[in-house]
């Protein structure tokens, strides 16, 4: 897959991509390319295999047939992620998970794609990883919607929301702009991988797993629902990632959004839609 020649058995994309369904898309040599170069540049630690994403074009060159195969057959099952904690500033620590450099590779062609699906339906006010969006942007926002007046800022940490989605809610939503079964039934088995802590594996049964490619689109799948809810109510905010503040006129108006959109991402990660 990695040569500059298609393999055996795996398309081009030609110009009748637009008919092809979404796992075609994920698996035209284009989009592979971009993925494996995308992995490589990102380079990070083994997952739980212990490959290291310089060993991955040899892998990929001898067993590719086989794991295209299994993927369009829908039989290819990822390995659990290994467990990273990360410290942060405040003492606490953020749980990764890091995928095996083989489901990074995946991921990251699936993520591609997704994006692209989802990328014309998000609010304009999300920008985090996002084509031509930045954290500098959204500051900007921010500063334009203070100097009219709104002071005060309703800080929300939705961090641990990604610990709690219910994955068939989050598939509901893919669903919306992915309309592939065989790729949704994929995603759902990255979702469920389980994770690797010491020796023992552990089922993952909600949350999305932070650390690999796929986990950005996700979240900002599961959080454009907040987004365009904020949108519903009239308040200016912009979210990148899992920070999202949003701007008020008063310290009574503050507390009142800051429960009423507690209550509505608490619902969020209960049930399926």
């Amino acid at each position: 897959m990695p040569r500059d020649e298609p393999a055996a058995g795996e398309r081009d994309a030609p110009e009748s991509i637009a008919n092809f369904t979404l796992l075609e898309r994920v698996l035209t040599r284009a989009n592979l390319q971009r993925a494996l170069k995308q992995v490589r540049q990102n380079q990070g630690a083994p997952g739980i295999d212990g490959m290291s994403v310089d060993e991955l074009p040899e892998y990929l060159r001898h067993h590719w047939l086989e794991i295209r195969a299994q993927l369009v057959a829908g039989r290819y099952r990822p390995q659990p992620v290994r467990r990273v904690e990360i410290p942060k500033p405040d003492g606490r620590k953020r749980l990764l998970g890091i995928p095996t450099v083989l489901d990074r590779f995946i991921q990251q062609a699936i993520a591609q794609v997704v994006q692209v699906q989802w990328e014309p339906h998000f609010h304009r006010r999300s920008y985090g990883f996002r084509p031509q969006r930045s954290a500098h942007q959204a500051v900007r926002q921010l500063q334009a919607d203070i100097r009219e007046g709104r002071r005060w800022v309703v800080d929300l940490d939705v961090e641990a929301f990604f610990d709690r989605v219910n994955h068939d809610r989050l598939v509901a939503r893919l669903k919306r702009h992915v309309p592939d079964r065989t790729l949704l039934r994929l995603i759902n088995r990255y979702l469920k991988a389980g994770v690797r802590v010491g020796e023992e594996i552990e089922a993952t049964t909600r949350g999305v797993p932070q650390g690999g490619p796929l986990s950005p689109v996700l979240a900002n799948v599961m959080l454009d629902e907040l987004d365009w809810e904020l949108d519903r109510r009239g308040h200016r905010f912009a979210r990148y990632a899992d920070d999202c503040n949003i701007v008020v006129g008063s310290a009574r108006a503050g507390v009142r959004v800051m429960a009423s959109v507690k209550r509505f991402i608490e619902g969020s990660t209960r049930g399926s839609q």
